[in-house]
């Protein structure tokens, strides 16, 4: 039950939210969607400055696709065991308390999600500008927001079929992308097998600062868990949507940073962000920065598509449980939560004309750190708390794997702290405020008063 091991006052708890329509292959297509940004098109010129080898710099979003799978493996058995949607807020909630789980939460619901919704936004609208010229991107960035909103406000069905045909429609452009590479891409003086040069690359600062900004671009890899209440039997479908998800990634990740360094002179790549851009001139001439272009739009539209459908999730659950907001828990006759939705769209409209998003992602990146950090520990937690609870699936690997997530986790929040101290904190802050409201909503609600909630869970 939501809070009754803590023995604080406890918010209700169903543990379904919704119907249950969504398939396997449409969760799966959550995860790839939300995955796959424009992070694995731009990281990689910063990567080979300082790690000028082929083997070390595949090796290294291997590592980064294993640390995600252990995550995986963790999530899924609190989802499994806990399926209700809206991701940390409900894992963190039964682990440890609710107020842990309100301060996830809380980060999710408010920026969590409308950040980077505004990012990929504004990342179509620059992209977009060699298919539209004379186009503004903002005026871009604003349609397909409103576009993708329109679209989840007309129901869980019409989400499914929308969000399934843009993903299968950005993997096939990225594996076109991969054949052209390979079959009428030059080869360039790269090798792809170790040597004894890449020892010292491995065990080097920049190759452990190449993991943090890899694993960022693995996030999304939970995306599924924010909503296992509308999934068809979720204790065997969240497990697989998850695993397959992240390692149909994996592959398109290191085949693409294959086919940058196979196609395009490394000297070209070094210090550049635009990489995609450059080794498509290289494989389709002139005419490759256009179809770069529209191969990273569509796939901006089907990430967009992802985050404004789970994000919302994540208010409507808090709304379930918090009678203060409880309006955001009210769904439309086709079965959205129509209100949850719009409060996204108004964040994220408001940090793409005020363009405050990529502060915004800068001091809550901590934050969510920390939230995925607390949510592998808690499986730890409550395998010694609770070991005799119900397990549908059990995290394969244990404690290895959840152990291996937990350190990389552990460095990239030191690396944060180290290098974006100022952010970091105003991050934390974030995070007490959460804390501060959730105090606020439970004085509210104290159990003595008629009214208030009583654990269902």
């Amino acid at each position: 039950m939501v809070g009754s091991e803590a023995g604080g006052a406890a918010f209700p708890g169903r543990l379904t939210g919704g119907g249950s329509t969504v398939s396997v292959m449409v969760a799966t297509a959550i995860v790839i969607a939300d995955m796959v940004g424009v992070g694995v098109f731009t990281s990689l010129g910063f990567q080979v400055k300082d790690i000028p080898s082929g083997f070390s710099i595949l090796l290294l979003w291997i590592i980064g696709g294993i640390v995600a799978l252990c995550g995986v493996f963790s999530y899924s058995e609190l989802g499994a065991m806990f399926p209700r949607s809206s991701g940390e807020y409900n894992f963190l909630s039964r682990a440890f308390h609710p107020s842990v789980g309100f301060l996830a939460g809380w980060v999710s619901a408010t920026v969590g999600f409308a950040a980077p919704v505004a990012l990929a936004a504004m990342a179509f609208g620059e992209y977009a500008k060699s298919l539209l010229p004379g186009w503004p991107p903002l005026g871009l960035a604003i349609a397909v927001v409103w576009m993708v909103s329109l679209i989840k406000l007309s129901g869980v069905r019409h989400s499914s079929s929308f969000q399934f045909i843009s993903t299968v429609l950005k993997v096939a452009l990225i594996v076109a992308f991969l054949l052209a590479g390979f079959i009428i891409g030059t080869p360039q003086a790269m090798s792809f097998a170790p040597s004894t040069s890449d020892f010292a690359h491995l065990t080097s600062g920049p190759f452990a600062i190449g993991l943090v900004f890899v694993m960022y671009s693995f996030s999304g890899w939970n995306a599924a868990t924010y909503i296992i209440g509308e999934m068809r039997t979720p204790q065997r479908s969240l497990p697989r949507a998850l695993l397959a998800g992240t390692l149909i990634v994996l592959v398109l990740y290191v085949a693409l940073n294959a086919v940058f360094l196979q196609t395009t002179p490394i000297e070209k790549l070094s210090g550049q962000l635009d990489v995609a851009r450059i080794a498509g001139s290289y494989i389709f001439g002139d005419f490759g920065g256009r179809v770069v272009g529209a191969m990273i739009c569509i796939g901006l539209v089907s990430s967009i598509s992802a985050m404004m459908w789970i994000g919302p999730r994540v208010m409507m659950t808090m709304g379930e449980d918090i009678p203060a907001l409880r309006v955001f828990a009210r769904k439309s006759s086709q079965g959205a939560p129509a209100y949850a939705i719009i409060f996204q769209l108004a964040v994220a409209s408001l940090m793409l004309f005020t363009r405050s998003f990529e502060a915004v992602l800068d001091f809550i990146q901590f934050a969510l750190l920390c939230c995925s950090f607390l949510t592998v520990l808690g499986l730890i937690k409550l395998r010694f708390t609770q070991p005799d609870a119900p397990r549908p699936y059990r995290a394969w690997g244990y404690p290895i794997t959840p152990l291996v997530f937990l350190l990389v986790t552990a460095f990239m929040m030191y690396h944060l702290l180290t290098e974006r101290p100022l952010q970091s904190f105003l991050g934390t802050l974030i995070m007490i405020s959460g804390l501060l409201i959730y105090a606020v909503f439970r004085k509210r609600a104290d159990p003595r008063s008629a009214t208030a909630p009583t654990d269902r869970g």
